[in-house]
């Protein structure tokens, strides 16, 4: 692939890191001690001390150690080395299943195989890169911090009155929320922070790494943020890492603009307000999640709430395991509108996966959190999150009321939705509990529906877990999957093909961090392509790299195919984009030499996609 894909941070860094962050820094092993326990470790020789396994195939298959089955689904590839449970979903690499089963961090999976097998431990050293990584992680923190200051001070001046004023009488905070929430304001030069960064010291090139700066095609750097009212995003610790900020005129696109992601910053691990509600969230014994920088801001404030907030989409794997470190439950208390309700299905589904039980909180009148405390006030929603309901209920309820029971056609769908709830539920008693609810709803005799769930959830052990089966479905092209197979069961036809790929025609794509794995172990030239991706991917990463590779062989294009039609999406993805702009400045004064430009690019986009499109044929 040559240098077409960024090289991330530090790949040892990451291997060391990809379990939950237990707090303790970072430990740095050479990789090709990694690479050299991970040669000699047999998968199957390491799971055989936990499972009873018995060959099938080309695999090994046993009981799955990690949820009770009588059926085995759970397979071993000695050949691939990984493991895949089809009932659970979990799935990865020797290192991970020691760590599951052991309960262990990656750095101890990795000595205990090392010693088991042989394998001299070496001595830890921080070298060259290790200090560069942590320069620049220190660097970008503080340019955090100061970028941080000068938004409130920006605030507080005679220029940001208007701004001040709006936040306390539109938005209802007082100066003291403000404060502990470290709001600020970024106004409308075009290159303010930028001067200020300059001139504390940091470099061009640190700065524009922030995500604070951008680089302009003509080489030009301006602020990211400029007349917007600026919300600090902080670690569980305390230290900013990223920004939002709001418009503040009618007419300002995007309506909320984020820092993008960066060496300090992912914001699929990032819970907002976690660094204020922490010890709340201890001491009351769950979390409440809302969406949002100002439902959070509004309950916040009405105090003693142990409140977390999501920005703009449902939870994610990694928001469910950072918050498991301080509550073992959560209730949900999203928007009311559709995409809120939806979110909050989603986020509920995902954390009883992750163990913790859950409650949903429904806002009356259409409000969302934020509203309903400044017109209700504090004790209206604290009874309000009293009266939450059990997630499995209102699933039920909101699917009741979306059909027409009345109606054997409705009736049936109905039925199959719930079914497939019914599916994702580990619990035998739980399911029957919820086949109870069912049949009263639609009218239905019990024990049909008992048994109806009974044969969906066996044969859900031949699926994969929900939230990977859709993701399958749903959001990986079948470009995407005949990649990903490959990668495990044929990675030597990919080599030549990736090389084409930029790291730009993978964003918004569910494979980007996998393919990007894969184009650095191939940079690398690593003997075992499909156990050195592995050992480079987060737990969510690999387990759905495993559940790709343990289905049968998708319909074979070929890799030059897949990679075209991914660089085509893209393409297409960059015309939508442009084409929205285009619409945007159509008629309005003054903007004909841009839309000019804008145009042009359009059709040199569309003349790319019918060249590629062209080239397809050919490879089919």
């Amino acid at each position: 692939m040559g240098t077409r894909f960024p090289r991330r941070e530090d790949n040892r860094i990451e291997l060391s890191l990809r379990t939950r962050y237990d707090g303790r820094p970072p430990v740095k092993f050479p990789q090709s001690f990694i690479d050299d326990v991970r040669a000699a470790a047999d998968i199957v020789t390491v799971v055989s001390d936990y499972v009873s396994l018995r060959k099938a195939g080309t695999s090994y298959k046993g009981l799955c150690p990690f949820h009770g089955e009588k059926t085995p689904s759970f397979h071993v590839h000695r050949d691939r080395g990984f493991f895949h449970c089809f009932g659970c979903g979990v799935g990865g690499d020797v290192f991970k299943f020691l760590e599951l089963q052991e309960k262990v961090g990656f750095t101890d999976a990795l000595r205990q195989l090392a010693q088991r097998f042989g394998i001299p431990i070496p001595e830890l050293e921080q070298g060259e890169g290790v200090r560069e990584t942590a320069a620049e992680r220190e660097a970008l923190l503080t340019i955090h911090e100061v970028a941080a200051a000068w938004f409130r001070e920006q605030l507080a001046s005679p220029a940001g009155a208007r701004v001040l004023e709006y936040l306390r009488r539109e938005r209802g905070l007082t100066d003291a929320t403000i404060a502990a929430l470290g709001l600020g304001w970024a106004p409308p030069g075009r290159d303010l922070l930028r001067q200020r960064l300059v001139a504390q010291g940091f470099t061009p090139a640190m700065i524009v790494r922030s995500g604070l700066v951008t680089r302009r095609d003509d080489g030009s750097e301006v602020d990211r943020f400029r007349n917007r009212l600026m919300v600090p995003i902080a670690r569980d610790s305390g230290s900013v890492i990223a920004f939002g900020g709001r418009a503040l005129e009618k007419d300002q696109v995007p309506k909320y603009l984020n820092s993008p992601e960066t060496p300090i910053y992912t914001k699929s691990r990032t819970l907002y307000g976690l660094n204020l509600t922490k010890a709340d969230l201890r001491k009351a014994g769950f979390a409440l999640i809302v969406e949002g920088y100002f439902d959070f801001a509004q309950v916040f404030q009405a105090g003693g709430f142990p409140v977390v907030a999501t920005c703009g989409t449902a939870l994610t794997p990694q928001q469910a395991q950072l918050l498991r470190r301080f509550a073992p439950k959560a209730v949900i208390s999203f928007d009311p509108d559709a995409a809120g309700q939806g979110a909050a299905e989603r986020s509920s589904e995902l954390l009883v996966t992750e163990g913790f039980d859950v409650n949903v909180a429904l806002v009356p009148d259409g409000l969302d959190p934020d509203t309903f405390i400044q017109r209700h006030g504090r004790e209206a929603y604290q009874r309000l999150l009293r009266q939450s309901r059990p997630y499995l209920e209102f699933l039920l309820d909101r699917a009741a009321a979306a059909h027409d029971l009345s109606r054997d056609d409705q009736r049936r769908e109905f039925l199959r939705r719930m079914l497939t709830v019914a599916a994702r539920i580990p619990d035998p008693a739980v399911r029957d509990q919820f086949a109870d609810r069912i049949s009263h709803k639609a009218r239905v005799t019990e024990d049909v529906v008992r048994a109806e769930i009974r044969k969906a959830a066996a044969a859900r052990r031949t699926e994969l877990p929900v939230q990977r089966a859709a993701q399958l479905t749903t959001t990986l092209r079948a470009s995407e999957k005949e990649l990903l197979w490959s990668l495990v069961h044929e990675p030597e036809t990919l080599s030549g093909a990736l090389s084409e790929l930029e790291a730009v025609d993978l964003e918004g794509l569910r494979s980007r961090d996998i393919l990007l794995a894969l184009g650095e172990v191939l940079e690398e030239g690593a003997a075992d392509i499909p156990r050195a991706v592995l050992g480079r991917l987060t737990d969510q990463d690999a387990q759905f790299l495993t559940a790709v590779a343990a289905q049968a062989p998708p319909p074979t294009r070929g890799p030059h195919y897949c990679v075209t039609d991914l660089r085509i999406q893209r393409l297409k993805r960059e015309r939508s984009r442009l084409q929205d702009e285009i619409a945007r400045r159509q008629g309005v004064g003054g903007e004909e030499e841009a839309l000019t430009g804008l145009l042009v690019r359009k059709h040199e986009l569309s003349r790319r996609i019918a060249e590629l499109e062209a080239s397809l044929v050919g490879l089919k």
